[in-house]
């Protein structure tokens, strides 16, 4: 694959290389929007005059108890009181602030499913050199190839502007979502658990290693060698899982060079391809709650479905999630039947990027129809409305958002899937158990590292 060169020199971009072949980026002038009336990242920067206020920069500062990389994350909001609960009683008043999936939700378990929320706090931030990248992105980044191949971005939000168009504007956001900031190299053990109807569950133990290659500050475009990350992960607990383990490499260019993965089995102390890995692939760990597709929300491909930027509005949804992701809760205290424990969560109000997915004519996936509500400070995918291919309205998916302050960088806490018709569903990332959280501390590995031979040998230990 060939990049293009490209020499920046202030607010110029000059292509050197070569004439734009596929959906071009923004011009200067547009991209000048990130230094006035937007936020680095793309977003409206005023508030809405009421209660979504103004972006001043974000949590950039850890509070003075978080001492050390690796540390349970104190939550530097301890004081703040819900505003208001709401309730299946008393939805239709928040109605318009509520996705299709939420009020799914209140409807399927009336008893019990509550939304606290609390004042907004606009916390989502990025180092300074995430940001000047993505206003060099925003003037070079191109889609080709039926948008399956992000070509010329590198270390930032692709598509901070999106296009005027729906469409081109749809499949924009789903791939700034795909390559948002979250780091460049972390460590984490954490638990996923499916969560039975009657709450009974029995969590499944992962090491994993990521490191975004994309984000690497070392490098250049014309040395990603069309890799956005490596992810390795190795199954510690239960016993008759243990040892097992996951390559990952993800790719920009999918359309050239399509994600790779390997599988090593423990028993037969074996690596294999594993091209299925991807797509609505269940995840076995999972219980049948996930697909490889829905992990982080979304990743992977996008040329199943045609993408439709629908608007930004206004919606209630999981943002600074300290408390439920604290160790001073047991996973019995946060798991409960039907879904993670309302007294636990925090809800805010944001705008929100409303991205509609539909599977194309000549493909298949079970999902016919996706419903993304992107959150428009991080372009992470807060909430999900999946719907089956007879458009019934079937899973729901929500990230328990916060700000990681030691970097910084703002997503996931822990990520949950409500299988609406199951009343049961899946939770990945919990980390209350674990002696350490999430861990950023370590400088990456390198491409060496994350190898098929890497793979078995990690199995093994």
């Amino acid at each position: 694959m060939k990049y293009k060169k490209w020499i920046l020199s202030g607010a110029a971009a000059v292509l050197c290389m070569g004439a734009a072949t596929g959906h071009a980026a923004v011009s200067v002038q547009d991209a000048e929007q990130l230094k006035t009336s937007l936020t680095p990242m793309g977003a409206t920067k005023e508030g809405n005059g009421r209660d979504i206020p103004p972006w001043r920069g974000g949590l950039t500062l850890p509070p003075p108890s978080y001492t050390h990389a690796g540390q349970h994350h104190p939550d530097p909001y301890p004081e703040d009181k819900p505003l208001f609960v709401i309730t299946a009683q008393n939805m239709m008043q928040y109605d318009q602030y509520l996705t299709e999936g939420q009020k799914a939700l209140f409807r399927t378990y009336p008893d019990s499913f509550r939304m606290p929320v609390y004042k907004t706090r606009r916390t989502a931030a990025a180092p300074e050199w995430v940001y000047e990248n993505t206003y060099k992105n925003a003037i070079r980044a191109e889609l080709q190839n039926n948008g399956n191949s992000l070509m010329y971005a590198y270390g930032g939000i692709p598509f901070p502007v999106l296009s005027d168009d729906p469409a081109q504007a749809g499949i924009q956001a789903v791939w700034n979502h795909i390559t948002r900031w979250r780091g460049v190299f972390l460590q984490i053990q954490a638990s996923e658990v499916a969560v039975q109807k009657d709450g009974n569950f029995s969590p499944t133990t992962v090491e994993q290693q990521v490191e975004f290659n994309y984000y690497r500050p070392d490098k250049t475009i014309e040395e990603l060698d069309n890799l956005l990350f490596y992810y390795l992960s190795v199954t510690k607990a239960p016993a008759r899982l243990a040892g097992g383990a996951v390559l990952v490499r993800e790719t920009l260019n999918q359309a050239d060079e399509p994600r790779q993965a390997w599988g090593y089995n423990a028993g037969q102390r074996r690596v294999r391809r594993a091209p299925n890995l991807a797509y609505d692939t269940p995840i076995a760990a999972a219980d049948g709650l996930r697909y490889a597709d829905d992990t982080d929300m979304y990743n992977g491909s996008p040329d199943r479905y045609d993408w439709k930027l629908i608007g930004k509005k206004e919606v209630y949804i999981p943002y600074n999630n300290y408390r439920l992701t604290s160790n001073s809760l047991s996973y019995n205290d946060v798991l409960r039947p039907g879904h993670v424990n309302s007294e636990y969560t925090r809800y805010e109000k944001h705008r929100v990027w409303v991205v509609e997915g539909t599977l194309k004519n000549n493909q298949r996936h079970v999902y016919g129809r996706r419903v993304f509500y992107i959150d428009e400070d991080t372009w992470g995918i807060s909430v999900a409305d999946q719907y089956d291919i007879n458009g019934e309205l079937w899973r729901v998916s929500m990230s328990y958002m916060k700000t990681y302050y030691e970097l910084p960088v703002t997503w996931s806490g822990m990520d949950v899937f409500h299988d609406l018709r199951a009343r049961r569903y899946h939770v990945q990332g919990m980390i209350n158990e674990e002696p350490e959280a999430i861990d950023y501390s370590n400088p990456p590995p390198g491409d060496r590292y994350f190898t098929p031979a890497e793979l078995r040998r990690r199995g093994r230990r």
